[in-house]
């Protein structure tokens, strides 16, 4: 099985131009969701993660899922003004403006051992954003994983250059 077929492309979303990486699809298909999920765990199982950090909104669907596997815990990190007890949070660059994204600042304790996941790596800003959160709180963050790479745009070499493994399933050129 190619993960890659199972992945939609929409073209022209959500801009002339850019071709959108719709994962829905593989999540609908049992047999593709199961192994990406079994992929994306394969490398990390007996390192002892303690927590899946998953960043909205995909990243909850995989990090719960990659979490279960791995019996480790799960950190949600999302869009601001979302979570509901004291948080800290982040503000990066989008390709035009910014956003921020957040955690409970109780979310993880120093030295826990945190996976990241999401369903794609881009432009890297929010996987960057979630890599400072956790790392201001003391978190080590063991990798961070991704379905989908979109390597023209830089992103998974933005994390590395940080000190932070990447694994991602399928990549895609262009945007």
């Amino acid at each position: 099985m190619n993960l890659a077929d199972s992945i939609r492309a929409i073209p022209d979303y959500p801009k002339p131009g850019i071709v959108f990486r719709d994962i829905t699809t593989l999540l609908g298909d049992a047999r593709a969701f199961r192994r990406a999920v079994d992929e994306l765990v394969q490398p990390f199982a007996g390192l002892k993660i303690a927590t899946i950090a998953g960043i909205e909104a995909r990243g909850f669907i995989l990090g719960g899922a990659v979490a279960h596997q791995l019996s480790a815990g799960f950190v949600p990190v999302r869009k601001k003004g979302k979570l509901p007890r004291e948080t800290v949070s982040v503000t990066y660059a989008l390709e035009y403006g910014t956003d921020e994204i957040e955690i409970h600042k109780d979310a993880v304790a120093r030295g826990e051992r945190v996976l990241l996941v999401d369903d794609l790596i881009a432009t890297g800003g929010t996987a960057e954003g979630a890599v400072e959160l956790l790392t201001g709180l003391g978190a080590e963050v063991v990798a961070a994983c991704f379905i989908v790479d979109l390597p023209d745009l830089g992103g998974a070499d933005r994390i590395r250059r940080l000190g932070v493994p990447v694994r991602t399933l399928v990549s895609f050129p262009g945007h």
